[in-house]
């Protein structure tokens, strides 16, 4: 039997307690506010020494300086406990924010007082408004010397206009600060002191948790952590009633099935810890320890009573990639898990936690084909995958197209948002009109910086990153945002020229390489171990072409030293993760392992590749 919904005036308001989630663009400085509210909080030990970014544990967090995980931590402020939720600021990892605001009452926006709200801080905050949270806004890095603080506020006052849902999401407060100091104020001229006006706002704006004490237990699972020692936590907040450590709960799945479990510890967080109590209650954000099937999206009720939550609506990926067992000549070398069904147990078993991915069996038992939300949602999986030991082959991305009733065929549109300086527009918009972009919006500021809006194919944007940082000579910044499905635009030229290809297995050589280099731009150094089809640079020319880049100098003509001077080879073009499958083309792959990156032709000798373009 269902329990009877109970009107606001039968719930308890738990004044103990505020659930926030603090939403930023990436390099808005959303983990150095949190490290500030953290140290503030007097957590730590006077002794202790906790360092910078203390939310970004994840060692490609701290390499690419953005938060990919969503993460709670906790910290008290005159006897009330702030659960703060820390999310990811760019929309690939979208899947982590739409679950994880659940859990939250408010909201922090935090803005950059030069860049203003950007397209992924829009695509947070529209999805907070929609759960009703209530939003605090802080201009940071008003210490900037381009910072342009009204304008800012107003391009924040016109986001909210748009995004609202209703006239009390319009009264919000807004606070200055300078996260890197630790500083917040009510007005941009007040005394730099603490985050103290920070911590009375969330206080006092936040709404404490209205919360059902007294009905049978029930909670979403919104996230999950393991470690060697406690095994899986299902992580989430109590939607009502309570729990103890040692009780009995129903684990409901997605599909409605239920079976009946035994919670063993009850945990919750105090700063960084997570410390083990004996009764959690309703309002209250917890981990559980002894579910280990337990899956996100998934409801732990009263065993007696199991009534499940709403899932959790995640959005669709909009990018899928092959991902294989690596067929190189150098296969089974470098990695300590090399074969498909170590691949393959790795990809399912990342599915438990990652929401937003997809994972399908491929055309044959050594391909997997793995959807995503885009090229970084994508590469950071391969990373992680890549440091665990795994070796692979990756093909370049594709977008996921969709068919309506009359066959007609649409693709994912973004909105892509450019920030730089006058001087690139017209070297920007000649690339991007062979992508299919279409020009919405240009403002200038009048001292030489140009913002620049474009709705643009999800394909048109596949390599574009490279020719933007090309293009900009670094003075750029870009981001995008999903906005929907359109009609297919046709097909879209491509502006890379041909591949130089190592023509036999060996190691290269510095005379074979200069000899490459006089045809194009390498990507290898001497000493470097190479294989047949394997792509060493890029041609001047449209065309592909082998080069043997093994080949040392005859050593039967004797000559003077002097006359034998050195051969000097321009230093090559080393390629990051991201740049690589950016760069391919649909008949070739990366080849990833521990140790390292290479490009590489789909089929390698010449007769596979005289095949395939006959086929």
């Amino acid at each position: 039997m269902a329990t009877p919904e109970k009107t606001p005036n039968q719930l308890k308001e738990r004044t103990d307690i505020r659930n926030v989630a603090i939403i930023a663009h990436v390099d808005h400085g959303k983990t150095t506010l949190v490290d500030g509210l953290l140290k503030q909080s007097r957590i730590f030990r006077e002794n202790q020494q906790v360092g910078e970014l203390i939310m970004d544990s994840n060692d490609q967090e701290r390499e690419r300086g953005i938060t990919i995980l969503a993460k709670n931590t906790a910290v008290s402020y005159h006897g009330t406990k702030i659960n703060i939720i820390d999310t990811p600021g760019h929309a690939d990892f979208g899947g982590e924010v739409e679950r994880v605001l659940n859990m939250a009452d408010g909201c922090i926006l935090l803005v950059d007082a030069a860049e203003g709200p950007m397209p992924q801080t829009r695509f947070v905050l529209q999805r907070a408004l929609e759960l009703n949270l209530k939003p605090i806004v802080v201009i940071n890095k008003i210490d900037r010397k381009d910072a342009r603080i009204d304008q800012v506020v107003e391009w924040t006052q016109d986001l909210f206009l748009e995004l609202a849902k209703s006239d009390e999401q319009l009264d919000f407060p807004v606070l200055y600060a300078i996260g890197r100091e630790g500083v917040a104020m009510r007005n941009p001229d007040d005394e730099r002191v603490s985050l103290e006006p920070l911590f009375e706002t969330i206080i006092n704006t936040i709404p404490a948790p209205k919360v059902d004490m007294d009905s049978p237990f029930q909670m979403l699972v919104t996230a999950l952590d393991y470690d060697d020692y406690k095994g899986k936590y299902a992580i989430g907040r109590i939607t009502r009633g309570r729990i103890t450590p040692n009780s009995s709960v129903a684990r409901i799945t997605r599909d409605g099935d239920v079976s009946r479990q035994k919670v063993n510890l009850v945990f919750t967080n105090r700063g960084l810890q997570r410390i083990e109590i004996d009764e959690a209650q309703a309002g209250d954000i917890i981990a559980v320890t002894g579910i280990s099937d337990a899956n996100i999206g998934e409801t732990l009720a009263d065993p007696e009573q199991p009534e499940a939550l709403p899932t959790i609506a995640i959005s669709e990926p909009t990018l899928k990639m092959t991902f294989g067992v690596n067929t190189s000549p150098f296969a089974g070398r470098e990695g300590k898990y090399p074969t498909s069904r170590q691949l393959r147990a790795r990809l399912y078993r990342e599915l438990e936690v990652n929401v937003s991915l997809r994972v399908e069996d491929g055309n044959s038992p050594d391909e997997f084909i793995v959807s995503g939300r885009g090229e970084l949602h994508l590469s950071v999986l391969i990373e992680s995958m890549r440091r665990e030991g795994y070796e692979f082959q990756v093909s370049r991305p594709e977008v996921i197209t969709r068919q309506d009733e009359h066959g007609h065929t649409f693709e994912p549109f973004e909105h892509l948002v450019i920030d730089t300086k006058d001087e690139y527009i017209g070297a920007l918009t000649e690339v991007l009109a062979t992508r299919k972009a279409q020009l919405s919006n240009m403002a200038s500021d009048g001292y030489g910086n140009v913002r620049i809006e474009y709705k643009i194919p999800t394909r048109g944007l596949i390599g574009f990153r490279n020719s933007f940082l090309t293009l900009t000579k670094g003075n750029g910044a870009m981001s995008s945002m999903l906005i929907g499905f359109e009609p297919w635009l046709g097909k879209m030229g491509t502006t890379r020229m041909g591949v130089l290809m190592a023509s036999e297995l060996g190691t290269a050589v510095t005379y074979g390489l200069n000899n490459a280099q006089q045809r194009g731009d390498t990507f290898i150094e001497p000493g470097t171990q190479v294989y047949e089809g394997m792509i060493i640079g890029l041609n001047t020319r449209p065309m592909d072409m082998v080069v043997n880049v093994c080949k040392e100098k005859q050593k039967t003509n004797i000559r003077s030293s002097t006359s034998d001077i050195s051969v000097r080879l321009t230093p090559p073009i080393l390629m990051s993760l991201e740049q690589s499958l950016d760069f391919i083309n649909n008949d070739e792959l990366v080849e990833v392992t521990p140790k390292n990156i290479r490009l590489r032709k789909r089929y390698l000798t010449q007769n596979e590749r005289s095949r395939a373009r006959e086929d």
